[in-house]
């Protein structure tokens, strides 16, 4: 059994023992993990599973939540999947975790059990006022593996209902972000159908979130999220953000990744980058 969350570790600690050689790419590594070191003092390791985007968010999110957020404070945040399902047949289709082939009459309970397992995780964690106490149930909740795969599941299920939201919008000829053209430019995903069986169907199973769906997902939280890309250092993608024109009042979770593919998490921030 693999730790979702690995303990923390200093950076520079755990960059020198990552990166050793004297290949440009390992030189490349080393200065970026040096920038992140300015801001960040350790890292925790993300376990790689093809979950590892949703894993790095959430945590980040919940561990420094201090309320719940307006979206899952509305009425019918739980009503999500039969509402949607009574306007797109095709999301029968949608894969549960370990469970393909059900049929959607029942998926349809089992994600809105996720979405409220959401919504009281949240919320529980974000009453927690002590830090150590907050990062300790943070810590607990991604140990019990059912739990935090059926988060993952109420993630997915947000996203799909956001891709909704911004197709329909741009079919109306309303504004959406550029991203959402990038979405549903992909021969992929033209639609959100396509998104769903393509993508979205397959993400934890056989592949992870590619770089137009963490937009997706930072829509779909109303999350800045900031992720060190090291393998751009020294260029002007070297900290990305997704938006990159967020919304003045969403918080920001910050990420690391030195592929694109797999993100761990930097945790406390420098004292000088407090103040």
């Amino acid at each position: 059994y693999k730790l979702s969350v690995s303990p923390e570790m200093d950076i520079m600690e755990y960059c020198r023992k990552e990166w050793r050689g004297n290949t440009p790419a390992a030189k490349r590594m080393r200065k970026g993990y040096e920038a992140v070191a300015q801001k960040f003092a350790s890292i925790r390791r993300i376990r790689g599973d093809n979950y590892c985007a949703f894993r790095a968010t959430l945590f980040q999110a919940l561990s420094q939540a201090t309320q719940l957020p307006r979206w899952l404070q509305s009425e019918d945040f739980t009503m999500l999947p039969e509402n949607l399902l009574s306007r797109y047949d095709w999301i029968k289709q949608w894969q549960l975790r370990q469970k393909p082939g059900k049929r959607m009459g029942e998926i349809s309970d089992e994600i809105k059990e996720y979405l409220i397992l959401l919504r009281k995780k949240w919320k529980n964690i974000s009453e927690i006022k002590g830090p150590l106490e907050k990062q300790e149930a943070c810590d607990k909740l991604f140990k019990n593996e059912e739990e935090e795969y059926s988060l993952y599941e109420a993630l997915k299920f947000l996203m799909l209902n956001t891709a909704i939201e911004l197709y329909n919008a741009d079919k109306s000829g309303r504004r959406v972000p550029v991203f959402s053209w990038l979405l549903f430019a992909r021969d992929t995903s033209n639609n959100p159908c396509q998104l769903m069986h393509n993508h979205l169907n397959h993400v934890g199973h056989s592949g992870g979130l590619e770089q137009v769906e963490m937009f997706l997902l930072a829509y779909a939280l109303q999350y800045t999220i900031q992720v060190y890309r090291l393998y751009k250092y020294s260029t002007d993608e070297f900290i990305t953000l997704y938006p990159n024109d967020p919304e003045e009042d969403w918080p920001m979770v910050t990420l690391i990744t030195e592929d694109d593919r797999h993100y761990n998490i930097p945790v406390r921030m420098c004292q000088e980058t407090m103040l």
